[in-house]
């Protein structure tokens, strides 16, 4: 499992950092999603779909 963030999509709303800190975060200027970790492994899998499901922008997928 990959995460794939969109940038130019993302509106910064921060929805994926709330639910997933260990996964994401914001740019300092912009407020853009960051991925920390783009390969997640073990029990933060678990968190994935729920951070991808509430990106207001649909900035965020799952490939592989």
């Amino acid at each position: 499992m990959k995460i794939v963030a969109d940038t130019v999509k993302c509106v910064g709303a921060g929805q994926c950092v709330r639910t997933a800190p260990d996964l994401f975060d914001q740019g300092e200027d912009d407020g853009v999603v960051v991925v920390l970790n783009a390969e997640p492994e073990g029990s933060l899998l678990s968190v994935v779909d729920e951070a991808v499901d509430l990106c207001p922008a649909q900035a965020l997928s799952v490939a592989g």
